[in-house]
């Protein structure tokens, strides 16, 4: 992160820097990136950008003299990449890893002042002085999510990597890595060929934006009463019901469907189902 910068229309937009080098958290990477995945990634989050779709953006991609060493397919066929460097830009880079490992170290005092800013910043909706800003934060982050991974059904984009890491705070499509479009509808379409277990698999988003709210409940909870925990609970039990509306709302718009019918789920079932063997 490079810095803060307000633009002519008063918003605000974090830089960064992807391929630059190691950072803290680099986990034993050397921190570069390689031409083809710059290119990638600043093509892509345009892209989403302009489908309509929450997401990062790209400002700027400079290609680097540094050679890269990177195994592409994972098969052992180590080759030297020309590297790069992406300058790219979100209102915020805070993801729910942020606030997991803060709770798994137990650094509690810390997460709330990383909330209060977050909610400060970003939530304008949520008043600071409510006693339940982190329960209408976390509701937020829900519905948001939900909305995100429907989206993202709704033109066949598969992210490949959707771990806590990876999931922003602020419902954004962030980190473009081995991300992938269907060209036809599979709901085992898998992007990162590192993904032996086909954890990612598009078919499979929803559920496992479920289980990174889950990680951020259970980061929460520390923060919240009794009471807040329970209500929490429920908030997380509703977000299948909150993603299936939206997902049918997405896919009704493309098939031009207008009222409520009965038969309309079964009907992009069918399509789905129609696609899938043609």
């Amino acid at each position: 992160l490079i810095g803060v910068y307000t633009n002519r229309h008063g918003e605000r937009w974090e830089l960064q820097l992807k391929g630059s080098g190691k950072t803290p958290y680099s986990r034993n990477g050397d921190g570069r990136a390689v031409l083809r995945s710059s290119v990638r990634e600043f093509l892509c989050s345009e892209a989403m950008h302009y489908l309509g779709i929450p997401t990062s953006r790209a400002a700027s991609l400079v290609v680097s003299d540094d050679d890269v060493w990177r195994d592409q397919f994972y098969n052992g066929n180590i080759k030297k990449e020309r590297g790069a460097i992406v300058l790219r830009l979100a209102k915020s880079w805070f993801r729910i890893g942020s606030l997991e490992i803060l709770a798994h170290s137990g650094e509690l005092d810390l997460q709330r002042r990383l909330l209060d800013f977050l909610i400060q910043e970003h939530f304008p909706s949520i008043a600071m002085n409510d006693s339940n800003r982190y329960l209408e934060f976390f509701s937020t982050v829900v519905s948001e999510t939900a909305n995100l991974i429907a989206l993202w059904m709704s033109v066949g984009f598969a992210h490949g990597v959707c771990n806590t890491d990876n999931f922003s705070l602020l419902s954004i499509t962030i980190d473009y890595g081995p991300f992938g479009f269907m060209d036809s509808y599979d709901p085992n379409f898998v992007p990162n060929t590192s993904d032996d277990e086909r954890r990612y698999k598009i078919g499979n988003q929803a559920n496992v934006g479920l289980f990174n709210l889950s990680k951020l409940l259970q980061a929460l909870k520390p923060l919240l009463d009794p009471r807040q925990k329970q209500l929490a609970s429920q908030i997380l039990e509703g977000y299948g019901e909150r993603y299936y509306i939206r997902f049918t709302e997405l896919f009704k718009t493309k098939l031009g469907l207008l009222g409520e019918n009965e038969d309309d789920n079964y009907l992009i079932a069918f399509l789905l189902k129609v696609s899938l063997f043609c």
